[in-house]
């Protein structure tokens, strides 16, 4: 069991109850993570409501609960940066929950639930962040033009590596994906040469080198090798035909 000095052993052990649900259940669009031996410090990934200047992003803020917890409120900051009436420039979060309508009865989801409402539903009649509450109430145009813009630089969630690679590849080039695995023990093919493209004409390009065309398809002009060959039998055939008529006569 965890052990931290601000908290009492009842609140560590009502909050150890509290974030396996959150962990075994978490509220839509929210996940949250812990430090095992602090449970004084709860973390949580918010994702921006769909249909809110917040979509696609994801905010990370974090909980700091008080020796006192549950009888006073834990204070709220959201960690990632974000354009929001009721979020102070320094993450600080106003929101009535974690102030006068705190009850000690309330648990970590209600308060989760609630900072992500406020995604959804801002209240700009008490803003910590003046700029944003009087563009929400006089363009709220340029209010979420502001927040998405925040949201696309800052709340960006974090890229995956690209899976597929090898099979992407081995597809554009017609090979099997399996021998390729096979052949080079799972590793990815070495960069070959850009392939060739087609034009209408018959006449294939390189994406490198598009001044030097390759000819191909039926309208190639290939060489006549065997040229001189045929002539020399048509002028035998004309000789032979030429014996068998002085014969005749």
């Amino acid at each position: 069991m965890a052990t931290n000095e601000n908290l009492p052993p009842n609140v560590i052990k009502q909050l150890a109850k509290e974030l396996k649900n959150l962990d075994e259940s978490p509220p839509e669009g929210i996940k949250v993570s812990i430090n095992d031996d602090d449970f004084s410090t709860i973390f949580a990934d918010i994702e921006g409501p769909s249909g809110t200047p917040y979509e696609n992003g994801t905010f990370r803020m974090k909980l700091l609960l008080s020796h006192d917890f549950p009888q006073s409120p834990p204070k709220g900051y959201f960690l990632t940066k974000i354009f929001h009436p009721n979020i102070a420039t320094n993450g600080e979060i106003c929101v009535n929950t974690l102030k006068k309508d705190w009850n000690p009865s309330l648990g970590l989801r209600h308060v989760l639930i609630v900072v992500r409402c406020l995604l959804i539903e801002p209240f700009p009649e008490s803003a910590l962040n003046e700029q944003a509450g009087k563009m929400l109430l006089e363009n709220y145009d340029e209010y979420a033009r502001h927040a998405r813009l925040y949201t696309g630089i800052h709340a960006k969630p974090k890229s995956k590596s690209k899976s597929g690679a090898i099979s992407e590849s081995t597809t554009a080039l017609n090979v099997d994906p399996s021998s390729t695995n096979n052949a080079l023990g799972g590793k990815k093919l070495p960069p070959g040469p850009t392939p060739l493209t087609a034009s209408s004409k018959g006449i294939a390009t390189n994406s490198n080198d598009q001044n030097i065309p390759v000819v191909t398809g039926p309208s190639a002009p290939f060489p006549k090798k065997e040229s001189g060959t045929a002539k020399a039998l048509a002028d035998k055939k004309k000789i032979d035909a030429r014996k068998k008529s002085l014969k005749r006569l």
